[in-house]
């Protein structure tokens, strides 16, 4: 039987676990809900709360659209549906899944063929993101409680160590996007690729800030993500003509 990444056995697997993540949201809807009443919340509190999570919950999914979009050239629809469904990262997947296919001997836009490798970007896929399962029950809390410290005792340095976290954790993927720009020594441009296209989503998104203050707009701020992701993924058409 020729191996598949769009082989139905595979929608059928990432299905059910599609359905029991939707069914404990449900539950936990519901809960929420009595819970609400409970303590004598308003009907059109409750209403306008669950109406606004839904519309600001549209920018992130369109983000993660565009990364199953990207991924299911490669690996089909089954698998980029189910991680960036559950506790996938764009961010992480992308760049896991790439690495994985690099290391093949295979391109982000070439469909695996063979199941060996299919089952290599999925270890390589998943198990870099369970890390993360196991460290937060067992740090987080002990970060967090310093972190508090530190903001007690001198708010500006909490506020510097909080931004040198967030920094730090960039910096990890600023190396995959620079680590081809060398080869422009060597007469190959299309090293420059990924770090046009991070400057003009750069822009877009700094763009959006400014017309979010400038025109009193939040909604412009939460769809900024998506939309410089987006443009950011046009750019590289003309950008890849031009330099690759």
């Amino acid at each position: 039987m020729k191996f598949n990444v769009n082989s139905p056995i595979l929608f059928v697997m990432v299905g059910i676990l599609i359905l029991v993540v939707l069914a404990q949201s449900i539950f936990f809807l519901v809960r929420a809900l009595r819970r609400a009443k409970e303590i004598g919340m308003e009907k059109t509190v409750i209403k306008k709360t669950i109406s606004s999570s839904a519309v600001f919950t549209i920018a992130p999914a369109i983000a993660i659209l565009v990364g199953v979009i990207t991924l299911s050239k490669s690996l089909g629809v089954a698998l980029p549906w189910l991680r960036l469904s559950i506790i996938g990262s764009l961010t992480y997947e992308t760049v896991a899944a790439g690495t994985a296919l690099q290391e093949l001997g295979l391109g982000l836009g070439t469909q695996v063929a063979n199941p060996s490798d299919y089952v290599t970007v999925v270890f390589v896929m998943t198990t870099g993101i369970i890390i993360g399962l196991l460290l937060v029950p067992l740090i987080t809390k002990k970060i967090q409680g310093g972190m508090m410290k530190i903001e007690k005792m001198d708010k500006k340095w909490g506020e510097i160590f909080t931004n040198a976290m967030f920094l730090g954790m960039i910096s990890a993927f600023l190396g995959y996007v620079f680590c081809d720009v060398t080869n422009v020594f060597h007469g190959d441009t299309s090293g420059l690729i990924p770090v046009c296209v991070m400057i003009f989503s750069a822009i877009v998104m700094a763009c959006c800030g400014i017309l979010s203050k400038t025109l009193k707009q939040r909604w412009i701020t939460d769809y900024a993500l998506p939309f410089s992701l987006v443009c950011g993924m046009l750019s590289a058409i003309p950008l890849t003509a031009w330099l690759g």
